[in-house]
């Protein structure tokens, strides 16, 4: 199981009729959401699959593909493509504040 402090082995009892569901770790689930999190994070900073991969590698310990990668990637991409193509508001209220500190020197006395 791969999680956000690195590889963790999990040990699954057998189930001898199939009824127990685990509430934490689902079924056949091989990272943790916070797995996937940090892998969106670093792709949003412009880290390529590669270096994503280097990455989890190198502080983690964590093998992970960069198939993995792009498809964790790829589940954002569609939310993201439907929020730039919404419909924009007619207008946005926006306060524009721009300020130049200047020290004026009068006689011997700075103001």
């Amino acid at each position: 199981m791969l999680t956000d402090v690195g590889p963790v082995e999990i040990v699954v009892p057998r189930d001898r009729d199939g009824s127990f569901e685990p509430k934490i770790v689902k079924k056949r689930q091989k990272r943790l959401t916070g797995v996937d999190e940090m892998v969106i994070s670093l792709a949003a900073k412009g880290l390529t699959t590669g270096e994503v991969q280097a990455h989890l590698a190198e502080v983690y310990g964590a093998e992970v593909s960069r198939q993995t990668i792009s498809t964790i990637t790829d589940k954002v991409l569609e939310g993201m493509a439907e929020w730039q193509s919404r419909p924009l508001d007619p207008v946005y209220p926006v306060v524009f504040i721009d300020a130049l500190h200047v020290k004026i020197r009068v006689l011997s006395t700075i103001l």
